[in-house]
C-alpha cells in the first residue's frame, strides 16, 4: 500500500508543523491572552468583593441609623407624652379653679336667695299676722260685740300660730 509508505515519508514534518503550530498558538494564547482574560477575571472579583464590603458598610451605618432613628423617636414620644401630661395637669388646675370659682359663685347666689326667701317668709308671716289680727278682731267685734285691741289680736295670733 502506497499510503502507508508515504505516512514515514511525511509523518516528520506534519509532527513538526504541529508541534510548531500548537506551540504558537500557546505562546500567543497561554502567555499573551490567558494574563489577560486573568486580570479582567481578578479585576471582576476584587470589583465585586469591593461593593460586597461597601455593601456591608452601608447595611451597618443603615442599621445604625435606624437605631439612631429609634432612639430619637423614643426619646420624642417621652417628650410629647410628657408635654401632653403637663398640659393635662394644667388643664386640670384651671378647671379645678374655674369650678371652684363657680362653685362658690353658686354658693353665694343660693345664699343669697335663701335669705331673699327667709326675707319674703317673713314678710309674708308678718302680713299673714296682720291679716289674722285683723280678722280676728273683726270676727270677735262681730261675734260678741266687744272692740278687741290691736296688740291682744296679735298676741293671740302669734300664740295660736305657735301652737299649731
Amino acid at each position: 500500500m502506497p499510503q502507508i509508505a508515504q505516512i514515514a515519508e511525511t509523518y516528520s514534518s506534519q509532527i513538526f508543523w504541529l508541534l510548531l503550530t500548537f506551540g504558537f498558538v500557546f505562546f500567543v494564547i497561554g502567555l499573551g491572552m490567558v494574563p489577560k482574560v486573568q486580570g479582567t477575571a481578578d479585576a471582576r472579583d476584587a470589583k465585586i468583593s469591593g461593593d460586597l464590603d461597601a455593601a456591608k458598610a452601608a447595611f451597618a451605618r443603615a442599621d445604625e441609623a435606624e437605631a439612631d432613628y429609634r432612639d430619637r423617636d423614643a426619646e420624642s414620644r417621652t417628650a410629647a407624652q410628657a408635654v401632653m401630661a403637663k398640659a393635662k395637669a394644667e388643664a386640670a388646675k384651671a378647671s379645678e379653679a374655674r369650678l371652684a370659682a363657680a362653685d362658690a359663685d353658686v354658693a353665694a347666689r343660693i345664699a343669697a336667695a335663701e335669705a331673699r326667701i327667709q326675707a319674703a317668709s317673713s314678710a309674708a308671716m308678718a302680713e299673714i299676722e296682720t291679716v289674722a289680727a285683723d280678722a280676728a278682731r273683726d270676727m270677735v267685734a262681730r261675734i260678741s260685740g266687744v272692740n278687741a285691741s290691736d296688740e291682744a289680736a296679735r298676741n293671740a295670733v302669734k300664740a295660736a300660730l305657735a301652737h299649731g
